[in-house]
């Protein structure tokens, strides 16, 4: 679940929005053809930089592309570090070391002798979280068993495994079964067939039930999760150990061609991609990841049909809409909110600002999305979708303007719809909470402070990397002025001691004849 990176070591650091005070880090996004990242235990590492307000770049350095805390994964190397080929193959060994101890075919191999199994045999290690087969059972003899596995259980997975709560790395809360069910409704009544599950697993579930429970349901699914323990339940063809952050795929061109295959099936009409990613991620990453993902898609298009989108649902947190809607500017928010089975705060019913933030962001045209009733959902006339029951439509700005869930006011000196707990505040002409701090740092750009564009889309950004250059060319000479200066002063205190000490055993060998 998205909360933006937190701690990657001594120098690296990130608060709400991208920064703590006025430096932050941020990831290094770049279009052009770039030189192979390095490799840690979770794919290619990503590129990074401490920004600073006002301030030059500092170096650039490569982390985990997955793991927010070093704790985690510990990889850290400097863009222009040069390493030896024994540090080089260490490495290699390391990530070798840290790869699941089964390759996909074993899994599969195990899978399909564990189903054959009678119930009896069928046996769950919850503390390795691994299927036994009659084999393994001396080795497990002292851990806790648990027996009579039915092909029931076999198909929900994400009950028989407990769910990855570290919140730096995987962060794993699992949809609800409201919210599943209404994302499967969904899928079925906009008449796609097939489902691309990004980070997904409880959805891919259910949409597999659903298939095998109903003839009449003919919507396949394939699941793309870095949690590699669903690898001892599905076939090569339903699962890929997946990186989504740096659009890795664990098991190599096979399983690439495995999801080329799933969506550019049928010329890729039928299909969609539903992703909910870790909200301990960044979105820069994931949106090159998605667009990569929509790039092999439209591989299998025509050119007739270049025009057109792959259908997506992007499950994130709301006040990440102007993220999102940056890199994908076709995307909308629906008021929809996604709740979790094994998460404190993001529950369905709650009130106030104890609801759920997690919203739905998609390409399909809101209109076309049909949102419950009975849970309190309402069509505006005016707007032409649905919204939550206290998202009252604004004559001023001629929408439904809460994001919240929450009634939101029209400010007329901001001329917009802000929190009802916002007042406007005259010294920073806008509204913000009451108790705010007017002089406290601001979000925005990092070389002139403007909130609607960031550091990397400055359009002053070339002019600052001129008066960087410059002024690291006028601190180089400085520093080479000062230590030439430094040497000069040794050399001629070393000439002066150098005197000090001949005249020192001429005296004395003067004295001893």
């Amino acid at each position: 679940m998205a909360a933006p990176r937190e701690q990657l070591g001594t120098v690296e650091a990130e608060g709400s929005s991208g920064r703590q005070g006025n430096s932050g880090v941020e990831v290094v996004v770049s279009s052009d053809p770039a030189p192979p990242a390095p490799l840690c235990p979770h794919g290619p590492t990503l590129l990074f930089v401490k920004a600073n307000q006002g301030k030059e770049e500092t170096r650039r350095f490569y982390a985990c592309s997955a793991c927010r805390d070093r704790k985690d994964c510990n990889f850290f190397q400097w863009e222009d570090e040069k390493l030896s080929g024994a540090r080089l193959a260490a490495r290699e060994a390391h990530n070798r070391r840290c790869q699941p101890p089964l390759s996909r075919s074993q899994c599969v191999e195990r899978y399909l002798k564990f189903i054959k199994l009678p119930l009896s045999q069928r046996k769950f290690c919850q503390r390795c979280q691994q299927l036994l087969l009659p084999d393994d059972e001396e080795k497990h003899r002292k851990h806790q068993i648990v027996g009579d596995i039915s092909i029931t259980q076999l198909k929900r997975p994400s009950q028989l495994l407990y769910p990855l709560e570290n919140k730096k790395t995987n962060a794993q809360y699992l949809f609800a079964d409201r919210s599943c069910l209404f994302l499967v409704d969904l899928l079925s009544t906009l008449g796609f067939r097939r489902v691309l599950c990004v980070g997904t697993p409880r959805l891919h579930e259910l949409i597999r039930l659903k298939a095998s429970g109903d003839k009449k349901s003919n919507i396949k699914s394939l699941l793309l999760d870095i949690d590699f323990r669903y690898s001892q339940f599905y076939m090569e063809d339903s699962f890929c150990h997946y990186n989504m952050f740096n659009h890795h795929f664990f098991d190599g061109k096979a399983a690439l061609e495995v999801c080329r295959t799933f969506l550019q099936k049928d010329k890729g009409e039928g299909v969609i991609m539903v992703t909910d990613p870790p909200f301990g991620g960044l979105v820069e990453p994931l949106a090159v990841t998605f667009k990569k993902l929509i790039a092999m898609w439209k591989e299998g298009q025509s050119q007739d049909n270049s025009h057109k989108e792959l259908p997506i649902f992007w499950i994130f947190p709301y006040f990440f809409e102007s993220r999102i809607c940056q890199f994908f500017p076709s995307f909308c928010m629906l008021d929809y909110q996604v709740d979790y089975d094994n998460h404190a705060l993001y529950k369905h019913g709650k009130t106030g600002r104890k609801q759920s933030p997690v919203r739905i962001f998609t390409n399909i045209p809101p209109n076309k999305i049909i949102l419950p009733i009975e849970e309190g959902y309402r069509f505006c006339p005016l707007c032409q979708r649905y919204v939550s029951l206290e998202n009252q439509h604004c004559e001023h700005c001629n929408s439904c303007t809460s994001k919240d869930g929450r009634k939101w006011n029209h400010c007329f000196l901001c001329k917009k719809c802000v929190k009802p707990s916002w007042i406007h505040c005259n010294i920073c002409s806008h509204c913000a909470l009451p108790d705010h701090s007017c002089n406290g740092p601001k979000d925005g750009c990092f070389i002139c402070g403007e909130l609607d564009h960031k550091r990397s889309t400055c359009p002053n950004i070339f002019t600052s990397k001129k008066v960087n250059k410059a002024v690291r060319k006028q601190k180089q000479r400085k520093s080479n002025k000062m230590k030439m200066e430094t040497t000069k002063g040794q050399s001629m205190n070393h000439t002066t001691v150098t005197g000090k000490k001949k005249r020192r055993e001429r005296a004395h060998q003067y004295l001893c004849s």
